[in-house]
This record gives C-alpha cells, structure tokens and sequence, in this order.
C-alpha cells in the first residue's frame, strides 16, 4: 500500500518535503499617500490600512523597512482633479514628492509607481474620456507623460495599470527615448473587471462617476484572452507581468507561470483583504490562519511576487519563525 501520511508524521518531516515556501521577498506592500498636511486616516472597508500624507508617513515606513519587506507600490491621491489626470506629471506631484521622500529617507526601499489616472480625473476612469468611453491612444500619449515623470523622480519601477492597448510599448518606448533604459515595467498584464475593488476605490477616491471599466478591463469569464493579453506585454517589453486580482484567478497566474520565462506577480486586491478582515473580526475564521494559507495558494499558484496589503503582518509571522 502506498502511505503518503508517512511524509506528514512531524513538522520536521512537513518542513523537509514542503515544495513551497512564502518569504518576505515575495512581498510587495501597497501605500496610499494623500496629498495634504496631518493626514493619517484609516480606511473603514480596510481594517489596519490607512491613507497618509508625507508628513505622517514615516512611522509607516520605518516598520516597513524594519520588517525587511523589499518594496512598496505607491498610490496617490491629489488635491486637485481634472478631467485629464494632469497632476500624473506634475513634477512637484504628490506621487512624485512621495518617490523624492522615500528615496532620500529609505533608501534600502525599492519604489514601485502605479502609472494610472482613475485617482486623478474628475470623472474617476482611466484616461481621456471621448463619447463616454476611455480614449485609448489619447490616453497612450498621457500614460508616457506621467511614466517620465516618475522616473525623473526617481522611481525604480513603473506599473501601468490602466489596461489601455500598447500602453507598455508606449511605456517602454518613452522611457528608453529620455535615458532610462535600465528602469523596468511591472505590467499589469491581466487585470479583470472585478467586484474585488471595491475597497479600493474607498481607499483612493476612485469610483468612476459613469458607467465602468468593462470597456477596457477584461472579462471575468474569459482565460484565453488572458494569454493574449499578457503575450502582447511580453512582447512589447514588460519585465515583470501581473495577474489581478489574485484569488479568483489563480489558473490564470499558473497560465502565465507555464507560458512566460518572466517573473510573474500577482495582486492580492483590497476585497481579497476585506472578506479575510471581515470575517476573521466576527470570530468565523482563524484570520492569520487564512491570510497565510490564501498568500501559500498565490505562491503554489506560480506568483514569484504577492502585492498585498498583509505585507506587514505576514512579515511579521515569518521573522519569528
């Protein structure tokens, strides 16, 4: 008789034969950094995560660096709205006074920039709107704007976030034409149209004022159009390809692990960690327990990188064992 419980009779054994692992280096922490004075507000659907301006924020960024967490994915939420997102470039931007901080303050920090424009418009879509719909290759010409803003601020990766069409080889193509050549794209090659953000859209003053991003988000139902999607960002440059959200896409991230010699990240989104919050405070689940074994299911899944805003309270498990 096969007795595969003889691999499982102690925790040395388990740790022994483990075929995978979580680790502080496949974290990536999301930060939401406000533009203003005196700002440290937590955000109610996202229990432990708050908004901060830059006045506030070290506490928050000192334990990031004390965990050993590598990196942060910045999001900025400005003062001023316009129908265009024009604060994206401003160089005195709340994004980029945010890079310019963390580089001086942290520098062991590894700073990721979210490249879109849904915190910035007025209308809360992802770009120029043109008869009700985002404007794709109008968009194109703004997503390079604020792409080389970022980088003269000193970001160390941008991730495009918007799902506009060619948007990488734009990215790409603009950053390699004003010297930063060496900066890398993590695209946000397959990102669904999902209930999963909703808290997220709290989080960054984002909810579209009409209508939504079906136009130019995909559709939860479809698995081959992922492949394309992520084939045409590979082809156009990406260094690092994402799949979001994480948990209800998990073939999804194994599609891309199989297919693509590259690393591949996927985004544990604000609703992922609101059920988890919700439930483990009303008593129904161990809430370290799943928060831990939902991040284990994205790694086994083929994520070598996990955004989540965890990050902090898994780093700290893993650092006591």
């Amino acid at each position: 008789m096969n007795r595969t419980r003889r691999l499982r009779k102690s925790e040395n054994i388990r740790r022994l034969v483990r075929e995978n692992q979580l680790t502080i280096d496949d974290l990536i922490y999301p930060l939401f950094i406000e533009e203003g004075e005196n700002i440290e507000t937590e955000i109610v659907s996202m229990p432990g995560i708050k908004r901060f301006s830059l006045d506030t924020i070290s506490k928050e960024l000192d334990e990031v660096v004390s965990l050993d967490i590598p990196a942060v994915l910045l999001f900025g939420i400005p003062a001023e709205k316009d129908d265009k997102g024009t604060e994206t470039w401003n160089k005195d931007g709340i994004i980029q006074q945010a890079i310019r901080f963390i580089k001086k303050n942290y520098p062991s920090l590894y700073v990721i920039t979210d490249v879109c424009f849904c915190e910035y418009t007025s209308h809360g879509h992802c770009g120029i709107i043109h008869d009700n719909d985002v404007d794709n290759d109008a968009t194109l010409v703004n997503i390079a704007k604020q792409s080389i803003s970022h980088a003269k601020a000193g970001a160390d990766m941008i991730a495009p976030s918007g799902m506009m069409d060619g948007t990488i080889a734009m990215v790409r193509e603009a950053l390699d034409n004003t010297g930063f050549v060496d900066l890398p794209i993590m695209a946000y090659s397959v990102k669904y149209s999902s209930a999963y953000y909703g808290p997220f859209r709290d989080a960054a003053d984002s909810a579209p004022s009409f209508g939504d991003r079906r136009t130019y988000q995909m559709d939860s139902a479809n698995r081959d159009e992922a492949m394309r999607e992520a084939t045409f960002d590979d082809e156009e440059g990406a260094d690092i390809l994402m799949v979001k959200p994480a948990l209800s896409y998990l073939d999804i991230v194994r599609d891309l692990k199989n297919n693509f010699d590259r690393p591949i990240a996927c985004y544990n989104v604000s609703g992922e960690y609101a059920m988890i919050k919700a439930a483990a405070e009303k008593g129904w689940i161990d809430g370290e327990k799943v928060m831990m074994e939902t991040l284990l299911s994205m790694k086994r899944a083929g994520a070598d990188i996990i955004i989540t805003y965890f990050a902090k309270e898994v780093a700290k498990i893993l650092k006591t064992k």
